[in-house]
C-alpha cells in the first residue's frame, strides 16, 4: 500500500510538473542586417528635445540602442521600438528580453492600437552595467501610462490589443546610453 502512495503521489508531483511546463516563442532576434527593417527610433524630438537615440543591428546579431540622452528644451528621452504588427500575445504570458546594458534604468514598453497620444503600457527595467541578464516581465505587471505619468483607470493592458513593444530610456540622467538586446521572447504555461 506504501508503494502505491508513494507511487501516486509520485505521478502527481511529475503530471503536475509537466502540465506547468513554459513554452517560449521567440519573437524578434537580430540574424541580420534586414532585422533593421522591423524597428525604428522615436526620441524626444516629437516635442522640441534633442535626445540622440540611434539602434543598429551588430556583428554579433544584437540589436544595440544607444546615443545621447539630454534634458535640454523640455526633452529627456530616446526609444527604440518595433513597428506595428500583432505579435500574438495572450493573457498570462511574460515577455522575457536578454539585454546587456550599461547599468540605467530603461522601461520596456508594450503599444497598444488605441488613438491615445502617447500611450503605452510599461515596466521598469534595471540594467546590470556590461552584463547580459534576463528579464522577465508577466504581462499583468505592466503600468498603463501617458508622457510617463501613470494612468489610473486604463486597466490591465489587453494582449491581444499590443502591436508593438519597445525600450525607452527616460532616467532624467543627460550623456550616453548603450544598451544590447540578443533576444525577445514570450513565455507560456504549456497547455
Amino acid at each position: 500500500m506504501i508503494h502505491k502512495t508513494v507511487a501516486l503521489s509520485f505521478l502527481i508531483l511529475t503530471g503536475s510538473f509537466v502540465m506547468a511546463a513554459e513554452v517560449r516563442q521567440l519573437l524578434f532576434s537580430f540574424p541580420g542586417a534586414d532585422s533593421a527593417k522591423e524597428w525604428q527610433n522615436i526620441n524626444d524630438g516629437v516635442m522640441g528635445g534633442v535626445s540622440d537615440g540611434k539602434f543598429k543591428i551588430t556583428d554579433t546579431k544584437t540589436l544595440e540602442f544607444y546615443g545621447t540622452l539630454s534634458l535640454e528644451n523640455n526633452g529627456g528621452f530616446a526609444s527604440v521600438r518595433t513597428r506595428a504588427k500583432q505579435l500574438g500575445l495572450e493573457k498570462g504570458d511574460l515577455v522575457v528580453a536578454k539585454v546587456r546594458g550599461d547599468g540605467r534604468e530603461y522601461t520596456l514598453n508594450l503599444y497598444v492600437n488605441k488613438p491615445l497620444i502617447a500611450f503605452s503600457y510599461k515596466a521598469t527595467v534595471q540594467t546590470k552595467k556590461d552584463e547580459w541578464i534576463e528579464i522577465k516581465v508577466p504581462l499583468d505587471k505592466f503600468e498603463a501610462t501617458s508622457f510617463g505619468r501613470v494612468v489610473k483607470d486604463a486597466g490591465p493592458v489587453d494582449p491581444k490589443d499590443v502591436n508593438s513593444l519597445g525600450f525607452m530610456l527616460s532616467d532624467k540622467k543627460a550623456g550616453s546610453f548603450k544598451m544590447e538586446i540578443e533576444s525577445i521572447k514570450v513565455e507560456r504555461a504549456g497547455k
